[in-house]
């Protein structure tokens, strides 16, 4: 993994993405740190993707995957779930990275009493930014700020990492665009 996130972020997200893992999501809400090694993750590209959020440009919804690389877009998922992102590709495009999983480096305790259960903890987009804090409130925010409550930090590339197609989608399914650590417990 590039030691300089902003430069892996800046490219294309289907390129951008499998080298993501490994890397660290980090929260330091409410006094409370977690750190998570992201496992999995999905491209999405923007105006050339029916499946992204951003095909059909941009709205209010949206925007964030609009800004630089490295802002946060979070979104809700059935109404129900909060799943992060992270702009990719040249500021305008609407690209994108869906942060899916990972395991816990710091902050077990925390993640438990967030998510109220001992078990399957960050394997999901839903779950990962429960365990995390990370609300509609955090949309927005710059992931690459060394100094921001949510970010993303280098990490050990991981030493296999496995493409399928993304899940749950009904349109541009079969793109390959899911990347996962082989070896991790956090990948939904």
């Amino acid at each position: 993994m590039p030691a300089d996130l902003a430069e892996l972020l800046a490219g294309p997200p289907e390129v951008a993405a499998p080298r993501l893992l490994g890397a660290h999501l980090v929260s330091e809400i409410d006094a409370k740190t977690v750190r998570l090694r992201i496992t999995e993750v999905e491209a999405y590209k923007g105006s050339d993707d029916p499946a992204s959020h951003a095909f059909n440009g941009r709205s209010p919804r949206n925007g964030s995957m609009f800004e630089k690389p490295g802002t946060l877009y979070v979104y809700r998922s059935y109404g129900i779930h909060n799943c992060a992102n992270t702009a990719a590709g040249p500021v305008g495009t609407g690209w994108g990275i869906l942060i899916r999983g990972g395991d816990i480096v710091e902050g077990e305790g925390i993640v438990r009493s967030r998510r109220r259960r001992q078990d399957q903890l960050t394997n999901g987009p839903g779950k990962l930014t429960e365990s995390l804090g990370i609300t509609m409130e955090h949309n927005g925010t710059d992931l690459l700020d060394p100094n921001s409550q949510i970010r993303i930090e280098p990490g050990e590339t991981p030493h296999m990492v496995l493409s399928t197609p993304r899940i749950g989608l009904s349109k541009a399914k079969d793109r390959p665009w899911r990347f996962v650590a082989a070896t991790s417990a956090g990948v939904s």
